[in-house]
């Protein structure tokens, strides 16, 4: 029997923040707002927010890591109004964001 894949949305962004001290505390910010998802949104089976620690000059300052049931689900989540005031605090947090959504 076929299963629908799980999808993964990868999301890796880079902070405005150089102090030492307001960086720790973007990243804070940043996590509870999109760890506090966990639980919430139908679809979603994980979140995850990670600080980078090799602090390479190509790295990305934080990830986020999630699954998600479908791409419905991941769609849905996009749009889910818990979301969308989550990404209102990260977003005047950084400078550069890249993602990925593949599935497995």
């Amino acid at each position: 029997m076929e299963t629908d894949p799980m999808i993964r949305h990868i999301v890796m962004w880079r902070l405005k923040a150089e102090d030492a001290e307001q960086r720790a505390a973007d990243i804070l910010a940043i996590r509870e707002a999109l760890e506090a998802l966990n639980g919430r949104i139908d679809g979603m089976r994980l979140l995850e927010v990670r600080a980078d620690f090799s602090r390479e000059a190509t790295s990305a300052d934080l990830m986020l890591y999630s699954e998600f049931d479908s791409r419905a689900a991941l769609d849905a989540y996009q749009d889910h109004p818990e979301h969308v005031a989550a990404k209102a605090v990260v977003a005047p947090r950084v400078s550069e964001r890249r993602l990925a959504d593949v599935e497995s």
